[in-house]
């Protein structure tokens, strides 16, 4: 009679399967059906058979034959000795064993010290398919062999099979495996678990119990006190169970990447500088590094001399073919995905495919609820189990993110399972969400616009603009995704209103330059398309203003092209009677003189637009016009012009019955120069006062202009030799500085200049 591994394999060959077809069609994981062809696994269950023989098409006589070669591959109980256990052995350690030091320092300490108190230890190793739970518990176990003198014990559980092992079989097998006679084997389930129990309480055994499915599969098997050691493998935390140590496994960092390919593929690709070592980081990050990718990458190259890691490096760049090209004999990324894959209910599935829509790298809850079209909690509900099985990763509390290559297989999914007309349904619902979400966010800074209406029904509540500030933070990546979607798609009016809200807070967020940039852009391309000259030239005016933002990327030919610009847009408006786009227009010109050192127009085009703002009624453009003045003035030095422009603005703004963001952006920007011009006149007293009343209305969340005041008050406070609060407004500023990161160099510098002038003179 033929062994059934090497059966099996002919009448796979036999019926033209790949392992991987023969999986699919069969429900048995390839892992299984590898090791039951290598001989690892002998004697399979009958259920796995007839899935087998079912898969394979096979007549009668074959089944049979199959069936019967399984048989005899169980352990024969007649051969059993009560007094030596049966063989339960660990696999085969990996000799090209990398990292995972310290996870193997706790393993190791956990097993020392069940040995010294005789106290059990179970630890429970987690993580995502392909991150090589297994090889770090094997590695541990052969670590720890001479602490448990007694026994290594293996199971494979079958976690992530169609069917797991139910729980009287791995009883029944680590019963023979520590020297049970099979003859007093308990039928009863309860009373097999006490049985390991007795046996195990006095014996250094380490049962290694892989892949295991949920925690009521594992439970039974743990033993009670004793001097033993649990290593538990499971793609889920097994959060259920007590007592335990848990230590999830994460993706190799990029020395130990490069580390794991050089051990696999040989001399012939070891480690190198210059271009070897750097298209060996390459692999490594196209391989997300995943350890099963890196070991199948690795070994492509060992079997392929004539390849270079450049060379797989390209082919691995192909996004569309990389799951593919991570696939060598019966091991593939792909496949260890799809385990985990098929064990999510069904719900959870259709949110894992529709996932992979997502323009942005992490994601929030509202993000799934709507591309799967339910209510946040069932969609919460949904990434808890993508999260459980390792395929989504939790970022911070109340994000989530994919592995690189999870979002691959996630998308290969959606094509293959869902019509194009569902994914264009689910993409255009996310986009749309996004964008008014966006807009409704934007709105929150618009002076002219007031306060948005509260919406009950929106899936984020926007309640304050700080909430509106840290949704469109968060999800800057997703909304401008969406809207370079939409544009492309021409959905003009809802892009150009998105453009409307963004106005003032594009104001507040200069350091995203090269975005308002394409975002402005986009907008004035949508209103131009829909025909309404004086919505196209609000937009045009915002392009010009984003074009006059990127001057420290771009330069003075940016800022040129910008005032020529805003001249040509002042023209179009006057020629139109569109007295706020020229107000807009003029200012724009405004700032690009100012940059260029050009103090007469500077002045004479903000005073324009102050008197254009002001007879239009169009606050917003007002206090810009009059914080220019303020600028162009204390520049030309005239200082004692420049803080009464200041004050008068901030007169205007405090008699407002209420401020918008707008305003309150204006008022701050007013104090801060004024401020500064204060300092400069040497006023000292006033900078220091209007500075502290400004600061105590300040978010400090808002580091930009919070660093700002505290930069005008050490300056202030080191003007009267209050020395101890100069320096604490002065390492303040810096903190807020550094964390803000568009401080220039020079800028930053004058405050460490200053510092240490304090620094001196108090150690003279």
């Amino acid at each position: 009679m033929s062994a059934f591994g090497p059966l099996l394999r002919s009448l796979r060959q036999s019926a033209r399967l790949t392992i991987e077809e023969l999986s699919y069609a069969s429900g048995v994981s390839v892992r299984a059906i590898g090791d039951m062809e290598r001989g690892v696994s002998r004697g399979p269950q009958r259920r796995t058979v007839e899935a087998l023989a079912e898969a394979l098409g096979l007549d009668d006589g074959q089944r049979a034959g199959l069936a019967a070669a399984a048989r005899a591959g169980r352990p024969r109980t007649a051969d059993q000795s009560p007094n030596r256990p049966a063989s339960y052995g660990l696999p085969r350690g990996l000799g090209d064993f990398v990292g995972r030091t310290a996870e193997l320092e706790l393993l190791s300490g956990l097993g020392r010290a069940a040995a010294e108190d005789g106290r059990t230890r179970v630890a429970v190793v987690h993580g995502p398919g392909g991150v090589g739970k297994t090889a770090c518990a094997v590695r541990a176990a052969e670590q720890l062999a001479e602490a448990f003198p007694d026994g290594q014990v293996y199971v494979d559980l079958r976690g992530v099979d169609p069917e797991p092992m139910a729980t009287p079989e791995p009883l029944r097998r680590l019963l023979l495996a520590v020297g049970q006679d099979p003859r007093a084997i308990a039928e009863d389930e309860r009373e097999r678990s006490r049985q390991l129990r007795d046996i195990l309480a006095g014996r250094r055994y380490l049962v290694l119990l892989d892949n295991a499915a949920d925690e009521a599969q594992v439970r039974p098997l743990l033993p009670g006190d004793g001097p033993g050691m649990v290593i538990v493998t499971s793609r889920r935390a097994l959060g259920g169970l007590d007592d335990v140590v848990r230590i999830p496994l994460n993706p190799f960092s990029p020395q130990e990447s490069a580390d794991l390919l050089h051990a696999v593929s040989g001399d012939a690709h070891g480690a190198a500088g210059g271009t070897e070592a750097a298209e060996t980081a390459r692999v490594a990050r196209l391989c997300g590094h995943l350890p099963l990718a890196l070991r199948i990458a690795g070994t492509r190259l060992a079997s392929r001399p004539a390849w270079t890691m450049r060379y797989l490096a390209e082919r691995l760049s192909d996004e569309d073919r990389r799951l593919a090209n991570l696939a060598v004999g019966d091991l593939g990324v792909e496949a260890s995905f799809a385990l985990s894959y098929l064990a999510l209910p069904e719900q959870a599935k259709e949110c894992f495919r529709r996932l992979a829509l997502v323009p942005a790298v992490d994601f929030g809850v509202p993000v799934a609820a709507v591309l799967t079209d339910v209510d946040p909690e069932a969609a919460e509900d949904q990434l808890d189990d993508l999260v459980e099985l390792g395929l989504l990763q939790h970022e911070g509390a109340d994000r989530y993110r994919f592995h690189d290559l999870v979002r691959l297989y996630a998308g290969r999914r959606l094509n293959e399972e869902e019509p194009a007309e569902a994914r264009a349904s689910a993409e255009r619902r996310m986009t749309d969400w996004l964008l008014e979400t966006a807009t409704r966010a934007g709105r929150w800074f618009d002076d002219d616009g007031g306060t948005p209406p509260p919406d009950e029904d929106a899936l984020v509540r926007l309640g304050t603009a700080d909430d509106a500030r840290s949704w469109l933070q968060v999800e800057k990546e997703s909304w401008l995704a969406a809207l370079r979607l939409a544009a492309a798609a021409e959905r003009d009016e809802q892009v150009a209103r998105l453009g409307e809200a963004m106005r003032w807070y594009a104001a507040n967020t200069q350091y995203w330059s090269d975005s308002w940039l394409e975002v402005f852009g986009l907008t004035r391309a949508a209103a131009a398309r829909l025909g309404d000259r004086h919505r196209e030239l609000w937009h045009m005016n915002r392009h010009v203003w984003a074009l006059l933002a990127v001057r420290r990327t771009r330069g003075n030919e940016a800022v040129q092209e910008g005032v020529e610009r805003a001249m040509e847009v002042y023209r179009l408006a006057e020629e139109l009677g569109a007295v706020r786009e020229q107000a807009d227009a003029v200012c724009n010109a405004a700032e690009g003189w100012r940059v260029m050192a050009d103090v007469e127009n500077t002045l004479w085009c903000y005073s324009r637009g102050r008197e254009l703002a002001e007879a239009a009624g169009y606050r917003s453009t007002y206090y810009w016009a009059s914080s220019g003045t303020a600028v162009g003035l204390a520049r030309v030095g005239r200082h004692d012009e420049a803080v009464e422009t200041y004050r008068a603005l901030l007169r205007t703004i405090d008699e407002l019955p209420a401020l918008s963001a707008a305003a309150e952006h204006s008022r701050t920007f007013a104090v801060s120069g004024l401020s500064g011009a204060l300092i400069t006149t040497r006023r000292f007293q006033e900078a220091v006062e209007v500075g502290e009343s400004a600061l105590a209305r300040t978010v400090e969340q808002d580091n930009g202009w919070t660093s700002i005041l505290h930069w005008a008050l050490g300056r202030a406070h080191a003007g009267l030799g209050a020395t101890e609060e100069a320096r604490k407004h002065l390492v303040r500023t810096i903190e807020l500085a550094e964390e803000e990161g568009t401080w220039r160099v020079e800028a930053l510098g004058k405050v460490r200049d200053l510092l240490a002038d304090l620094d001196t003179k108090d150690a003279g």
